[in-house]
């Protein structure tokens, strides 16, 4: 079945006799974070060795036997599969229809809501597809409120509105900037909004925002150049790439209020926090350049670009500009039609 990031919770509390969770989409914080619970709340946060089995994307042949193994003491086991592609479907399919009461997780960072292993889970009876995308905006605020707060600090009503702007590119992202945030204003400390900018400003500077502007309306030697200088005033190679998939994410919203009748003029006068008016006119156009679903895709390209920097001996600063100028290769060809 199909279950949606808001029901993941109740899903959470009594997950019942499901068999397989596939976890895919964009955020893989949110991926990594709800694996993690659902494998808490089946086995405990102790992490029994022998309940608990962990495969990598060349592990799918193991997944079968893994899943039919017993656990020396007793209870459920969990299987779970870091980077699924749509490789693993005839494993999946064979999980599915064997008698196993075992449970697999799946993480699938790569996978587009279209993938074919999401859609024979969003059909299975025993098993769940859930989609895991960066809340954004007001979505965001609970979680920023309640992280703060369990940190022993609170946050005034300004500052949670500019930080539900700021963060959300991925959940693990966003867990650090609340942490820091925390540790800066101390115990029972209260966040304002100019807490909030100093400790988190923008994660990127001007020059990264000049390049991603000129790369999503489709300017290639203008993103060129600017990338150039963002990265000579040291804006490190992952730090491109978050700030890419938070310019993204921005169109995402723009996007999705043209969906709903906006122009793309009002779209972009909507987006919060709002778009500095010198490049509402570069905004608006990379709106009528992109469509939602290749917003998407370029997000799930921006993300596979920063796993890839973190490789060890990654040529990360190519593999970064890479990514931003293909934004731009998108964009013009998009222009020329």
């Amino acid at each position: 079945m199909k279950l949606d990031g808001a029901r993941f919770d109740g899903f959470l509390r009594d997950p019942g006799k499901c068999r397989v969770v596939l976890l895919y989409g964009v955020d893989a914080g949110l991926i990594g974070e709800r694996a993690t619970a659902l494998i808490h709340r089946i086995i405990g946060a102790a992490n029994d060795p022998f309940r608990l089995s962990e495969l990598e994307r060349d592990g799918y042949d193991r997944i079968e036997e893994e899943m039919t193994a017993m656990a020396l003491t007793g209870g459920r086991r969990v299987v779970r599969v870091r980077d699924v592609t749509d490789a693993a479907l005839k494993q999946v399919q064979s999980v599915l229809a064997g008698r196993a009461d075992n449970l697999l997780i799946l993480e699938g960072p790569n996978l587009a809501g279209r993938a074919k292993l999401v859609a024979a889970l969003e059909k299975a009876p025993d098993a769940q597809a859930v989609a895991c995308y960066a809340l954004v905006g007001r979505a965001l605020e609970p979680v920023i409120k309640s992280g703060l707060q369990d940190l022993g600090a609170s946050v005034t009503s300004e500052a949670l509105t500019w930080l539900g702007g700021q963060l959300g590119a991925d959940r693990a992202i966003t867990q650090r900037e609340i942490e820091k945030l925390a540790t800066y204003v101390g115990q029972s400390g209260t966040v304002d909004i100019d807490a909030a900018r100093v400790c988190v400003g923008d994660l990127a500077g001007l020059s990264l925002d000049d390049a991603l502007l000129a790369a999503t309306s489709g300017d290639i030697v203008a993103t060129d150049r600017a990338l150039e200088l963002a990265m000579q005033e040291g804006t490190a190679p992952v730090g491109v790439l978050r700030g890419t998939l938070m310019h993204l994410q921005r169109l995402q919203r723009a996007r999705a209020a043209m969906a709903n009748g906006q122009s793309a003029s009002e779209a972009t006068d909507s987006v919060r926090p709002p778009v500095f008016f010198k490049s509402k006119p570069a905004f608006t156009r990379a709106l009528t350049l992109w469509t939602e679903p290749a917003i998407e895709a370029a997000c799930v390209r921006v993300w596979e670009a920063e796993r890839a920097c973190k490789r060890t001996g990654a040529a990360d600063e190519a593999i970064s500009r890479s990514a931003v100028i293909g934004l731009a290769q998108r964009a013009a060809a998009a222009r020329r039609r």
